[in-house]
């Protein structure tokens, strides 16, 4: 130690997913958000109430004292609904004791399925726009990402586009269904493309279906549904967007039992359990009746089609999403770069939404998009609105 009671300078190299792991735009666009006094259109967290059932069934749980580790796999009821789930809204019949595993959020279920799957060196495809997150998921396990760009406003694929990238040799390939941040939902056609081009070269699909119920147009068609694809596919979903508890970290995948029982056993010495109470609560979660669904996909197509006229008015050329809770629009009319037009957008509009490089290939030399999240209150909105069409571009 120096006389001053410092340890000397020293050199502390850090691993190279540390390093490739970068600090999320998408929070940092909820810290300048505050820095300006921003209306939060962000990140995707709705600042209404989680419904009051659910709440309910969360503190009858602590109140009994549901405090300690649950089943490393999964309370057997929850894992039994998850099930009944499949077989009901995904014609897939799944076996709860070998093939649901319930997690610590759909990012945990993420990270198991491509710490399951992927080694260093392995080639994973990723649709850009992507959803943050599937960039520094892959960091972790020395994955790397083969981009294939898909353009506004349908987003289509082609077997033209599939062909040479799954020529490169993949591992796998992310389908995010209904997306974020694009609000595309993959058509049961693209999705035996993909199936196709999957068992031809012996290719895994990890699907994020988390918006599964979050739709305006076409249907939700799980990927482990499409023939050819019931061993080779991992889901994964959660609670957090469907039931407005993005903070309660509730998840789960279903695969094969092999694939099943790889992920359990990671997740068992990275997080044991998913919270205990949390389980017993999603239990009343899984007893909504059909009309739940209805009424949460009207009320957020109501809210949709709030701000998107807005949007449209000020030139910033939305994409009108079929699925998810977030609109992607062009950001050139704002600023020369996306980061540039998120920032500018949060001090002189007072509205706070996320540049499109996060959800962007990182060696892209120019983006344009931003992100706006509509998972909020009419009076959040509509004050957002009115900022909006104070706002001269």
């Amino acid at each position: 130690m120096t006389a001053t009671g410092s340890f000397p300078s020293l050199h502390f190299p850090l691993s190279q997913r540390a390093l490739n792991t970068k600090e999320s735009q998408i929070r940092e666009a909820s810290r300048y958000c505050v820095k300006f006094g921003a209306i939060n259109l962000a990140q995707g967290l709705p600042d209404f109430a989680a419904p009051q059932d659910l709440k309910a069934a969360a503190q009858a749980a602590i109140a009994a004292d549901r405090n300690q580790y649950a089943d490393t796999w999964g309370l057997e009821p929850l894992r039994v609904a998850i099930a009944a789930k499949m077989q009901q809204d995904n014609g897939v019949q799944v076996d709860p004791e070998t093939e649901v595993t319930i997690c610590c959020g759909a990012t945990e279920g993420l990270n198991i399925a491509l710490m399951t799957l992927i080694d260093p060196g392995d080639r994973v495809l990723i649709f850009e726009p992507f959803y943050e997150n599937y960039i520094p998921n892959l960091a972790t396990v020395g994955g790397i990402p083969e981009f294939l760009t898909l353009h506004p406003p349908q987003w289509e694929i082609t077997a033209e586009m599939l062909e040479p990238i799954f020529q490169k040799g993949l591992k796998a390939v992310i389908i995010n269904t209904p997306a974020n941040p694009t609000g595309k939902v993959w058509t049961k056609a693209e999705l035996q493309l993909i199936a196709e081009f999957c068992q031809r070269y012996n290719v895994y699909a990890i699907t994020d279906e988390i918006y599964e119920y979050i739709l305006y147009e076409g249907e939700h068609i799980s990927m482990l549904s499409i023939e050819g694809m019931r061993d080779r596919t991992i889901v994964v979903n959660g609670f957090s967007k469907t039931f407005c508890i993005t903070g309660w970290r509730l998840g789960y995948t279903v695969a094969n039992p092999t694939l099943t029982a790889a992920m359990r056993r990671i997740h068992d010495f990275i997080t044991i359990c998913a919270p205990t109470p949390f389980q017993y609560a999603a239990l009343t979660a899984m007893q909504f009746g059909k009309d739940y669904f209805a009424q949460l996909a009207a009320d957020y197509k109501r809210k949709r089609d709030l701000l998107y006229p807005t949007l449209q008015e000020i030139g910033l050329n939305p994409v009108l999403p079929k699925g998810a809770y977030y609109i992607w629009t062009d950001s050139s009319a704002l600023a020369e770069t996306a980061n540039q037009a998120a920032y500018r957008l949060a001090k002189e509009a007072g509205v706070a939404a996320v540049p499109g490089n996060c959800f962007s290939n990182p060696q892209r030399e120019q983006v344009n998009g931003l992100r706006f999240c509509f998972a909020k209150k009419d009076s959040t909105l509509e004050a957002a609105i009115a900022n909006l069409q104070k706002f001269k571009l």
